[in-house]
């Protein structure tokens, strides 16, 4: 799925395949979504997401790694 990201999208849980909470959509920006990670997300879900060992506030989101957006959650892929 090719994710188009809007402004309704902003405050919106992001999942992962399993259904885990790992962030929240924080602000969208040009069509990218800026999330805000859980702070228990692990090293390992960071890197698979591009996002290494940056530490930062919100981190962009490649829509290549969403699955569906719905009325209240964004779904990753499996990674």
């Amino acid at each position: 799925m090719s994710a188009h990201f809007t402004d309704d999208d902003e405050g919106k849980r992001v999942v992962n395949a399993n259904g885990d909470e790992i962030g929240i959509v924080q602000s969208v920006s040009g069509g990218t979504a800026h999330i805000d990670p859980d702070p228990g997300m692990t090293d390992t879900i960071k890197s698979k997401l591009g996002w290494g060992d940056r530490d930062e506030d919100t981190y962009p989101l490649d829509d290549d790694h969403v699955e569906s957006i719905s009325d209240d959650e964004v779904r990753l892929q499996r990674l």
